[in-house]
């Protein structure tokens, strides 16, 4: 598996210049019709929120797509964000977990 070099795109990034913009659809309009307020809306086409698995639900009714779509697309680019932005992660030592011997049940 290749690592990923760029930042994956923002899942309001598709929002915003692949439905907003080419649908002509307004903030408020979109809000609207998602049944959220203009802030959450503009939380996220900004990049500051992520999609929620409920907003992922109301996107994907919204511009007939699944919800795993929305869901990929915020994972992808949180788990980038994480490897690439935050270091800490990498101090955590390996726990051994001893393998289970023949016959044993596993839990």
């Amino acid at each position: 598996m290749c690592k990923m070099l760029r930042k994956p795109t923002h899942p309001g990034e598709i929002i915003r210049e692949e439905y907003m913009k080419a649908l002509k659809l307004t903030v408020t309009s979109l809000a609207a019709s998602l049944g959220i307020s203009r802030k959450t809306l503009s939380t996220i086409i900004n990049e500051r929120a992520g999609v929620t698995p409920d907003m992922a639900l109301r996107l994907s009714r919204a511009f007939s797509t699944t919800p795993g779509l929305w869901l990929n697309m915020q994972k992808g680019y949180d788990l980038w964000v994480a490897e690439h932005e935050h270091t800490d992660w990498r101090n955590v030592k390996p726990v051994y977990v001893p393998e289970p011997a023949a016959g044993e049940a596993q839990a």
